[in-house]
């Protein structure tokens, strides 16, 4: 069990929903900034090894069934990510639905000091757009995947790569920003029984 996942909960504060068979590694960590604990919501037999955040103005993380989220992976929603069935989300993975931070600089100032001395800002506009993930794709190692995208079914995220745009089903995305490098083939999409 998650003791930064136990602590939270003995201090009563909000962390998330547990569906049967899905665990939170010794690395994982919940930050409900939002206080609802139904607004993280991970689905049967997934394991969470990294960060996944809610910020205090809004947002909500739904992960589906047998989904992977590495270690230094971070999943922050201001706004709706939702990650659907059989996802692999690999180490050092980042997800935003949101800046993070306004544009002008005298707001990320104002915010910035408002988290500094009281927490983070109820009210706050940071350009949020939903993120979907859909079933079967996969995400590799540090890549960062922005607001408003959808990644679609069964498709493929390379390492290291920046998606800006949304990734087509059944295709593999590479670069800074990710671009189809080409759709995967009836090989690859067949599983080892053979059934697609």
């Amino acid at each position: 069990m998650n003791l930064d996942y136990l602590i939270q909960r003995v201090l009563l504060r909000a962390t998330c929903h547990l569906s049967p068979g899905a665990r939170l590694s010794r690395t994982a960590r919940i930050r409900n900034i939002a206080g609802d604990s139904q607004k993280i919501r991970i689905g049967s037999d997934s394991i969470i090894q990294g960060e996944l955040t809610v910020f205090a103005h809004g947002g909500q993380i739904q992960i589906g069934d047998w989904c992977f989220v590495g270690e230094q992976a971070r999943v922050w929603s201001a706004s709706s990510i939702v990650i659907g069935n059989r996802v692999l989300i690999a180490h050092a993975v980042n997800i935003f639905d949101n800046l993070t931070h306004p544009i002008r600089a005298a707001d990320r100032h104002a915010q910035f000091r408002q988290i500094a001395k009281s927490g983070h800002p109820r009210s706050i506009s940071l350009g949020e757009q939903p993120v979907l993930i859909e079933d079967d794709a996969w995400i590799g190692a540090g890549a960062f995947v922005l607001r408003g995208v959808t990644v679609g079914t069964g498709a493929i995220v390379a390492a290291g790569a920046v998606v800006t745009k949304d990734i087509p089903a059944y295709s593999l995305a590479a670069g800074n920003p990710a671009k189809i490098v080409r759709d995967l083939t009836a090989d690859e999409l067949q599983s080892k029984t053979g059934n697609t």
